[in-house]
């Protein structure tokens, strides 16, 4: 890897001109308000009623008569039904009302909502969250050191290590320059300053001009945030951080309803850099046994156009 200080070719925006887009949310005095709990960003009746939504009761083979239909999807009772559970019951339980789901009971319902295996174990997840739970500061997140002697290693190939809420905790100085090379490179060093890829791609208008299909990749970060936050319910720094989005980004806030969990682990992105212009590059996300919150991303072009611009980028520090 070459030695040169990238700080020299960076474009350097105005200091202050980012100021939500990394480190924490700021503060503000206001009307204090009761603390969050557990199942504030999401419960486990928020989720059944989403997935019961898009079932059509046509799609697993129910008969309708012709009768009108009030709801998108399956009714409680069919739903119910599917699950060979009583209709008061999973009543009870999409409410909020019930004590406790046995796992049984929960595979039935996933059989029934025809969820794949993510969204089976996000379901579970959730049927474990303490009701009315506090939430708590978690323990600081550190790249373990063998995590950072594989991003060395990797020298002129881009890579980033990711923190269970989508903070960068280190990149290489090719990641750094591919993803967001208007930030401070320093930046992961610092907890408090350390970009939170997240807010990037909902309030940082660079990083979203920057992506061709930002969409397509903001929907993939909302649905591991939304598997995050049910392995995670008491972590207080996560749920801050989809308050916050939710709150200014209109956006953020629809995609989020929209209720879709996935573990994101590759993909492509389609990047109109401000450097050397279009490419397209598909990460590939690497989970790390010594810290497996952790994650590390690494980039591959995937044409000869887009290698030759990677090529650029690092030959230019």
């Amino acid at each position: 890897m070459r030695s040169r200080d990238m700080q020299a070719t960076l474009r350097q925006d105005p200091v202050g001109s980012h100021p939500r887009a990394v480190g924490r949310s700021g503060r503000c005095t206001r009307t204090p308000r009761p603390p969050p709990t557990v199942g504030d960003v999401e419960s486990l009746g928020a989720f059944l009623k989403s997935r019961r939504d898009r079932v059509t009761p046509a799609l697993v083979g129910l008969r309708t008569h012709g009768s009108a239909r009030r709801v998108p999807g399956l009714r409680r009772e069919e739903l119910a039904q599917l699950a060979g559970v009583s209709a008061g019951y999973y009543t009870r339980l999409e409410q909020g009302q019930a004590e406790s789901a046995s796992a049984q009971v929960l595979d039935a319902l996933a059989r029934a909502l025809q969820l794949d295996g993510v969204e089976t174990a996000h379901l579970h997840n959730l049927a474990r969250q303490p009701s009315g739970g506090r939430l708590s500061e978690p323990p600081p997140e550190d790249p373990h050191p063998r995590v950072l002697a594989l991003l060395q290693a990797l020298g002129d190939t881009p890579a980033i290590v990711l923190g269970r809420r989508g903070d960068v905790l280190a990149w290489n100085r090719a990641g750094h320059a591919l993803r967001a090379e208007h930030v401070d490179f320093e930046a992961p060093a610092d907890p408090d300053r350390r970009p939170s890829v997240p807010r990037m791609f909902f309030l940082d208008p660079l990083t979203r001009d920057m992506h061709r299909n930002w969409s397509e990749v903001a929907r993939a970060h909302i649905a591991f945030l939304r598997l995050t936050a049910g392995r995670y319910p008491t972590d207080a720094r996560l749920a801050e951080l989809i308050g916050e989005l939710s709150m200014r980004s209109p956006e953020f806030a629809t995609m989020w309803a929209e209720g879709e969990v996935a573990d994101c682990t590759v993909g492509t992105m389609e990047l109109r850099h401000p450097t050397v212009g279009d490419a397209s590059v598909t990460y590939q996300v690497w989970l790390q046994p010594d810290s497996p919150d952790h994650r590390l991303e690494i980039y591959t072009p995937d044409d000869p156009a887009s290698a030759d611009a990677l090529q650029v980028l690092v030959g230019g520090w």
